[in-house]
């Protein structure tokens, strides 16, 4: 599914027009963008938690010859399901 297909499923789920759920569905990206940023996490119960984890920096290797090379730390996004998610997906 992507960004069009769940606009339309969210549209037709709660009766908003496409234009209304496009603006929901964009304040939900950005708010937790921002929040991300800020190294809060978003916890939606029975769904699941949106957090940044840090990777440390560490040596890695050059495909091409084999060569060690640095690999910078960085923050990554994780999600993590909540049970009722989890129920429902097996």
């Amino acid at each position: 599914m992507n960004k069009t297909q769940l606009i339309e499923s969210i549209a037709s789920e709660t009766g908003l027009s496409k234009g209304e759920a496009k603006k929901g569905l964009e304040a939900f990206m950005k708010i937790t963008a921002a929040t991300l940023r800020n190294g809060d996490k978003i916890t939606l119960s029975g769904f699941g938690t949106f957090l940044i984890e840090r990777k440390h920096a560490r040596t890695g290797r050059d495909p091409r010859n084999g060569a060690p090379i640095r690999i910078a730390a960085k923050n990554i996004v994780k999600f993590r399901p909540g049970n009722e998610l989890s129920e429902l997906v097996r």
